[in-house]
């Protein structure tokens, strides 16, 4: 645990103990702890239908606690059977996929809705504030229909912040944006979001974009958190196979672990930690795979070479065949900066970045997300 994540267990804004939710029979959240500190944005990550939305919700007041306990700032605000406050008593700001804004209202209007009982001119010196941070300030007085959906969004957080709540509520709020608008507006929320101070939950299926906004990352799968940790503890020290495959395409090597190593068609891996003679899932990620050249024209040895090489812009993707010294086969991919594209059938030598290289025992059956 690092000096940051160290800082956040010293307070918290909200805290869930043991929430438990289901729909019915099925269970759609088990058994979650999980605590954001003032400050903190914290992503909860995971495939559809694993859980994270109806967290959020619980955390919201949007779904009635059935099991657990939810505090925010040290006070209790939803116990099973007994206390629930409600949304609008929460100090809880909400931005949704949909910025659900008012049509009739202008953007200003929109924004200050929230801040009743406040002077006019203090109600507009803060809305405008918010739209001058989030680059809104010019449509002040235009109406949702006339903005982009990038600039709706843009909105809708404005008029979440406006009346400075302890608590930020994101669900998939960039998900309806093209890539390059969204990369955008996700880097102006994010200074938003740290300079107004608020803690945050955001709900993303997006591995990519729970890296670049969280603190910490709370990945999920039926239910359940696997792994909470900071965005770097995640993708270098998964603790399962899931969180290795969640976070992008792996290679996966089946194999033996003898003498304390798992021998793979691309070379030897430690493995001690593991029963001698046990299966083992060797996980090696595309980007793992240092790829060079192979011009000996020695007929005799049979090197790995190149099946397919494709440019994808910022890295080349290859396509390759792994020959390892006791005979083994592997087909794998290879990422490579730039571009990289030797010709099929080309003779390649390939050398193991270990830090990328993770190993589990095995299932046998494979991850898969």
């Amino acid at each position: 645990m690092d000096a940051g994540t160290t800082a956040y267990r010293q307070a918290t804004a909200l805290t869930m103990e043991g929430v438990h939710h289901s729909f019915g029979n099925q269970p759609a959240v088990r058994e979650v702890d999980l605590d954001i500190a003032p400050g903190e944005v914290v992503c909860l990550l995971g495939p559809s239908g694993c859980g994270k939305t109806t967290l959020l919700r619980i955390a919201a007041g949007l779904e009635v606690l059935q099991r657990g306990r939810v505090t925010l700032d040290g006070g209790e605000i939803a116990v099973p059977k007994g206390r629930h406050v409600p949304p609008e008593k929460r100090n809880v700001g909400l931005a949704f996929q949909d910025s659900a804004l008012f049509p009739h209202l202008t953007v200003l209007e929109n924004v200050t809705f929230g801040l009743k009982g406040q002077p006019a001119h203090q109600r507009r010196e803060r809305a405008m504030t918010l739209l001058e941070q989030l680059g809104m300030a010019a449509y002040a007085e235009s109406y949702p229909h006339m903005l982009s959906g990038g600039q709706q969004q843009r909105v809708a957080l404005a008029r979440a912040l406006a009346p400075a709540p302890q608590l930020m509520l994101l669900d998939e709020p960039f998900s309806s944006l093209d890539a390059r608008l969204r990369d955008r507006i996700r880097d102006d929320t994010l200074h938003v979001l740290k300079k107004v101070g608020a803690a945050t939950l955001l709900v993303t299926h997006d591995p990519e974009e729970a890296m670049f906004m969280a603190d910490r990352i709370a990945l999920m799968r039926e239910g359940s958190i696997v792994q909470v940790g900071t965005p770097r503890e995640l993708y270098c020290a998964p603790c399962d196979p899931f969180v290795v495959a969640f976070f992008g395409e792996v290679n996966e090597i089946q194999g033996v672990v003898r003498d304390g190593r798992v021998q793979t068609p691309v070379g030897p891996v430690e493995a001690g930690w593991l029963p001698e003679g046990s299966q083992a899932l060797v996980m090696i990620r595309p980007e793992a795979l240092r790829i060079t050249e192979h011009f000996d024209p020695a007929p005799e040895h049979r090197y790995s070479h190149v099946v397919m090489a494709k440019l994808l812009g910022r890295s080349s993707l290859l396509h390759i065949c792994a020959h390892g010294e006791d005979g083994r086969e592997a087909h794998l991919h290879a990422r490579v900066p730039g571009v990289f594209l030797p010709a099929e059938g080309q003779r390649i030598d390939i050398h193991l970045d270990l830090s990328q290289v993770f190993v589990f025992p095995s299932t046998v059956a494979g991850t898969g997300t």
